[in-house]
């Protein structure tokens, strides 16, 4: 096992009183890609187009190789998940879905009403039942000749049949452990709240109709709050125009009042403009993760919009917690594997304990103190939280103790430019082997971890020595 600086001495007084010598142990952050809650890369498996990007993808292929891919992110047409009232194609995401969950990683969803490659995003059988259409021409606005056909976003029948299906979908996902986040995508082309070259120009109806426009916008708001209550929900920034600038918006204003967060899918769009909406963000990301999709990749490239260091710079502009993998993820990897690898030492969260000391020998059941450095090395809040312990284990690997600091949440670590994370110091007083369970006299490992009140590990942290069950050794403690 190895440490960046491992018992410097022991030399120092815990506890004066006592005349314990103590081992202090300073740590690093090794640069790993970090699979934890509420952040990470998501696999864009379907991009809306189901070939786009998984179809690739052999079935036991869930992106291990892709350092800090946590989550799968499925975004298709409503008309694919309920092809005919009431009868449901979800195979279509829990197929690829449970390769993820299976690994212990993440699902996404995005289901849309709206897109300028299929003529019925919205199933056609909504639009049998009485619900207003437009077809149109993409590019050129209402058409009868056109191929692909639109909802009006706020006709009653629409919402109707929208509910329900939302109502199947929150009684099959809500509350599900392995879903990472669903946007709100029933509003606007692509789901994104926008279609400036299709019918609905949003900064034109916004200023034609900005009563109608919010109103409408908050009811696909609240309709997935109502069915997805215990689910991280999003919306995009171009619900407030593509291209607007500034930080207070009516509707993503509302959405951040519903605990809805925000996500732009605008990162290397335009050659001109990296993005368009960081200063949006400010408002999100001190609460709720924030989550950004690069264009295409190819896409991006080709139109020489595409720039490795503002990529980077988006995830410290935005405080972001998730980016997309958005395109097919070995082409990606390949040409970006070191941008990759600068954005994993940021994106989100990174929980350092950069410094811990705790005695050399400790009697049992007598109380002793522990001192921690820890810091937030990443670019936004731990939104999750927990709480440190420490963990002794015998030689054959048994849990002799569990000790957990619950005085102090790691959501409340302050964050800032990279190289200057605030150091938080605390300190704290554990006995072991208190009346039960039994613990002979000994030498033991020590581990360090990071997770639920009761000592249970749920983070990874960017430090050597994990056993296997996110607990880090970091040295070895007698008990007498």
């Amino acid at each position: 096992m190895r440490f960046i600086a491992t018992a410097l001495f022991a030399a120092l007084l815990a506890c004066s009183a006592l005349g314990q010598e103590t081992t202090t142990v300073s740590l690093e952050d090794d640069g790993r890609a970090l699979i934890n809650p509420q952040m990470g890369w998501t696999m864009h498996f379907y991009s809306n187009i189901p070939s786009n990007y998984g179809s690739k993808l052999a079935p036991s292929d869930s992106l291990d190789w892709f350092e800090g891919c946590s989550t799968i992110y499925l975004r298709l047409p409503w008309a694919y998940l309920e092809p005919e009232e009431g009868v449901f194609n979800w195979a279509i995401v829990d197929t690829p879905a449970q390769r993820w969950i299976a690994k212990g990683k993440k699902v996404a969803f995005r289901f849309t009403a709206s897109e300028n490659w299929l003529e019925y995003a919205t199933p056609k059988w909504v639009f049998d039942a009485g619900a207003e259409s437009i077809r149109y021409t993409w590019g050129k606005g209402p058409d009868p000749e056109g191929k692909t056909v639109d909802p009006v976003f706020d006709d009653p029948i629409f919402l109707e049949k929208l509910e329900r299906f939302l109502a199947a979908a929150g009684a099959r996902y809500n509350g599900n452990p392995d879903i990472a986040f669903i946007d709100v995508g029933s509003y606007g082309m692509w789901g994104e709240g926008h279609t400036s070259l299709g019918v609905w120009d949003v900064a034109k109806f916004q200023r034609a109709a900005p009563e109608r426009a919010l109103a409408t916008i908050k009811k696909h708001i609240d309709l997935h709050r109502k069915y997805f209550p215990d689910v991280l929900l999003c919306v995009s920034d171009d619900v407030a125009g593509p291209e607007e600038p500034g930080f207070d918006f009516p509707e993503t204003d509302y959405a951040l009042s519903q605990n809805v967060s925000l996500r732009d899918d605008s990162i290397l769009v335009s050659p001109i403009n990296p993005w368009f909406h960081a200063d949006m963000a400010q408002k999100f990301w001190p609460k709720l993760p924030v989550i950004l999709e690069h264009e295409h990749f190819k896409g991006s490239q080709e139109r020489g919009a595409w720039n490795d260091e503002k990529l980077i710079e988006s995830i410290e502009a935005y405080h972001a917690s998730y980016m997309s993998i958005h395109w097919f993820p070995d082409v990606e990897w390949d040409e970006l594997k070191e941008t990759v690898r600068k954005i994993n030492r940021r994106i989100g969260y990174r929980i350092l304990p950069s410094k811990v000391e705790y005695p050399s020998e400790i009697q049992k059941g007598e109380p002793f103190q522990v001192s921690w450095t820890l810091q937030n090395v990443g670019v936004a809040p731990c939104y999750p939280g927990g709480f440190v312990a420490l963990t002794l284990k015998d030689a054959e690997g048994g849990i002799v103790s569990v000790l957990s600091d619950e005085s102090f949440d790691v959501r409340d670590l302050p964050v800032a430019k990279p190289g200057e994370a605030p150091k938080v110091d605390r300190e704290t007083t554990f006995r072991v082997g208190l009346v039960a369970p039994t613990t002979k006299p000994g030498t033991y490992g020590v581990y360090l971890s990071v997770g639920r009140r009761d000592g249970t590990p749920t983070l990874e942290l960017p430090i050597p020595g994990d056993d296997g069950q996110k607990r880090y050794k970091i040295g070895t403690i007698v008990v007498k």
